[in-house]
């Protein structure tokens, strides 16, 4: 499953999914996770999907800087 970082409480990370939250431990992620990242959870592993993050980044900064021109 697919979901992006809502935000973090200690060791849990909170991962919105199809509208929904949920907690996952931060032990099942590889790396370090941060709010805004885009990841996958499979068998109870997280991966962070860097490329896809950058890009959702990419896309809520333009949105930003066209609201404030």
């Amino acid at each position: 499953m697919r979901g992006i970082v809502d935000h973090l409480e200690g060791e849990i990370v909170v991962i919105e999914i199809n509208g929904q939250t949920q907690d996952f431990n931060r032990s099942i992620f590889s790396e370090e996770v941060e709010v805004g990242d885009v990841v996958e959870i499979n068998d109870n592993t997280g991966v962070v999907l860097k490329d896809q993050t950058e890009k959702r980044r990419a896309e809520v900064q333009k949105l930003m800087d066209e609201l404030f021109e």
